[in-house]
């Protein structure tokens, strides 16, 4: 086990190379550059800028120093914020994304999964077709959607929760409802679809015939074997989570790490933008060997290759 994770996290580093590669060579090929103003900057103080940062060097020059940077720990200043480096504008912004990542996927998990399942044990009524109905919608409809209904509904019209801003738990309510709701409608997806095949096993046939209560039947024998696709796809809806918190934070003007990947975006904040996609492509790296671990602890029948 140790060797596969340690095997795991070395690959991290070929991909995280590729995957800066990739975003430096859009990042410079993408038309506008980070000094460009409505403005016109003189064209002796840009250069002045542009050698203070270096981007007066050909862009492998470029690329060669941020990596050896990145080797040293270094992500470089950020131009948005000359006075502040990436690393410590990241890690004022990762405690927020952190929470409203984890609040969307528990919120997802709690609901998705007893949705799931009583849909599955209760297969062709109504609480099944309910079950499938907020599957398909909640999968359906965009999270970016769900926040312009929330903000209309609880914000404007009734003018129960705050529309934007983070800290309380009113504040909290509505991103993180809007970004589990997706996630929530997978699993509960998949999680239907698991039960059902496992409920026409042969094992749990034996199970309910040697005169098991059904709570234990369900409990031990049913679900632990249904969940391994789900946690399959927690990898997947990590990704998702992740990605759309970039919308969610800027529609309800969240501070976190997706806001300030936006705001980067928008203002061609190169160092800002490789960092925050480093750190985004090593949480995804990093959530699918998590996954591919607990596959091991939930089924001791698959063994993680050393």
């Amino acid at each position: 086990m140790v060797g596969y994770i340690l095997g795991r996290l070395l690959w991290m580093v070929p991909v995280l190379l590729v995957v800066s590669v990739i975003t430096f060579t859009v990042m410079h090929l993408t038309p506008g550059g980070p000094f460009d103003r409505e403005r016109k900057i003189p064209d002796a103080v840009r250069a002045n800028i542009e050698r203070k940062f270096g981007l007066d060097k050909p862009p492998v020059i470029q690329y060669l120093d941020y990596i050896s940077g990145v080797l040293r720990g270094d992500l470089g200043p950020s131009f948005r914020d000359p006075r502040n480096s990436v690393s410590e504008i990241l890690l004022s912004g990762l405690p927020v994304t952190a929470q409203l990542g984890a609040m969307a996927l528990i919120l997802g998990v709690i609901v998705g999964v007893p949705i799931g399942t009583v849909a599955a044990l209760k297969q062709n009524t109504w609480v099944d077709y309910l079950g499938v109905a907020f599957s398909v919608s909640g999968y359906s409809i965009p999270s970016f959607v769900l926040a312009v209904i929330f903000i209309l509904i609880f914000s404007v019209s009734l003018h129960w929760l705050p529309s934007s801003n983070w800290g309380t738990p009113a504040h909290m309510i509505m991103p993180t409802v809007a970004l589990a709701t997706g996630p929530a409608a997978i699993l509960a997806r998949y999680t239907r679809a698991s039960i059902l095949d496992v409920m026409r096993q042969d094992y749990i046939r034996t199970a309910r015939a040697k005169g098991i209560h059904e709570r234990l039947v369900i409990t031990k024998h049913m679900l632990r074997n249904a969940l391994i696709p789900v946690v399959t796809i927690l990898g997947p809806i990590i990704a998702a989570l992740i990605t759309g918190s970039f919308i969610i934070e800027t529609m309800f003007y969240v501070p976190g790490v997706g806001r300030l990947f936006v705001l980067a975006v928008a203002e061609r904040d190169y160092p800002m933008i490789m960092g925050t996609t480093l750190f985004y492509a090593a949480i995804v790296a990093l959530m699918n060997l998590v996954v591919d671990v607990l596959y091991g602890l939930i089924d001791p029948r698959i063994q993680v290759a050393s």
